[in-house]
């Protein structure tokens, strides 16, 4: 997992060869999207901004992701994600579902981490995170990396 402000985004250009397209995508625009879907480079590469309501740390469910890397920056609001080790993870809620690259853990967070308006997360696929905590509304960008 990865926390830092998208003006720090280069730092990590390094970890992923889609990386430095994908910051650069979201710095473009300055946070202005509105939600819906964005390709960036085919499935490869794509990106969903979405409005939510969040809700209370045990309302949460730990996911993971096999096949994508998330990252997510929040562009209006803040957010907590609960977070664990997916080798830590015992206790599987919903099976791996391979057309949504998602499964659901029982398990709690072991930790708390929270993401501020023009900072992102990143979460690769042996981290389980459960996103949305906090009180009120949130707008993000989930950005999906294909490993």
């Amino acid at each position: 997992m990865v926390l830092d402000s998208v003006t720090e985004a280069k730092k990590y250009y390094a970890l992923h060869p889609r990386f430095q397209q994908a910051f650069e995508f979201i710095n473009a625009y300055s946070g202005k999207f509105a939600p819906g879907k964005y390709v960036i480079d085919g499935d490869e590469l794509f990106m969903s901004v979405v409005n939510g309501k969040l809700k209370k740390e045990e309302e949460a469910r730990l996911e993971a992701h096999d096949r994508y890397i998330d990252i997510q920056v929040v562009l209006s609001g803040s957010e907590r994600h609960g977070w664990k080790s997916r080798k830590e993870c015992r206790e599987v809620q919903t099976s791996y579902d391979a057309e949504k690259d998602i499964l659901f853990y029982r398990d709690l967070p072991t930790s708390y981490v929270d993401v501020r308006a023009g900072e992102f997360v990143v979460f690769f696929p042996e981290d389980a995170h459960a996103p949305m905590i906090g009180k009120g509304e949130i707008t993000k960008a989930i950005i999906k990396v294909r490993i």
